[in-house]
């Protein structure tokens, strides 16, 4: 515990540009070779920050990445296959532990239940797209389209949560909150991927 708080203690905001080069290369790790063209990202005060905010950021921008990445592969290609399941992985771990570590505490303050409750509903959304996905032919034509609405529709939600959300989540926890909630997002994120399995069921109408 002392070595942990130490840890938090001597963690330092880095620039935002490091910080999503480094979230890039995460990704760019799974397959060296693909372009991870994510373009400019929305503003956020959060990337580069030290604390849990910063810490959900720097998920999110592996997670543009890994969205680039995929759609520079090719039918039921080993790349896209591998990166699929790592998008899964990191989605599905991401979301219960941003569950765990920041909704479920934001839920209990009236004046951002309606936040947490957007988040978490977006949260299962999300899901049945990926196991919508998953039941499906990677080497169909449809795959792609349904692909690019998954895509459309998480860059919106973490748009929403960057610009929006944390922001208002921010106001209302203490600064001694904020940090301790990265060190249990970090735990449930690990624990979480660990065990994370692609569900197959198809929920979308063709």
């Amino acid at each position: 515990m002392a070595t942990q708080t130490i840890e938090t203690r001597s963690r330092k905001r880095i620039t935002p540009a490091k910080a999503k080069t480094a979230a890039i290369g995460k990704a760019k790790a799974i397959a060296p070779d693909l372009a991870a063209r994510i373009g400019s990202t929305p503003k956020t005060k959060f990337r580069g920050d030290p604390d849990v905010f910063g810490r959900l950021v720097e998920d999110h921008d592996r997670h543009r990445a890994l969205l680039a990445m995929i759609e520079e592969t090719q039918g039921k290609s080993p790349d896209r296959q591998t990166l699929f399941l790592e998008l899964v992985k990191e989605l599905k771990s991401h979301a219960a532990a941003e569950e765990q570590a920041l909704w479920s505490t934001v839920l209990r303050d009236p004046e951002t239940t309606d936040d947490a409750r957007h988040a978490i509903a977006e949260h299962k959304e999300i899901d049945d797209m990926l196991a919508d996905l998953a039941a499906r032919d990677m080497a169909s034509p449809g795959w792609l389209r349904r692909f690019a609405d998954l895509r459309q529709e998480y860059l919106h939600h973490i748009r929403e949560e960057e610009q929006e959300q944390f922001v208002a989540a921010q106001k209302h926890l203490k600064a001694t909150d904020v940090r301790y909630m990265r060190r249990i997002f970090n735990r449930r994120k690990k624990e979480g991927k660990a065990v994370a399995k692609i569900e197959k069921k198809i929920s979308l109408k063709d």
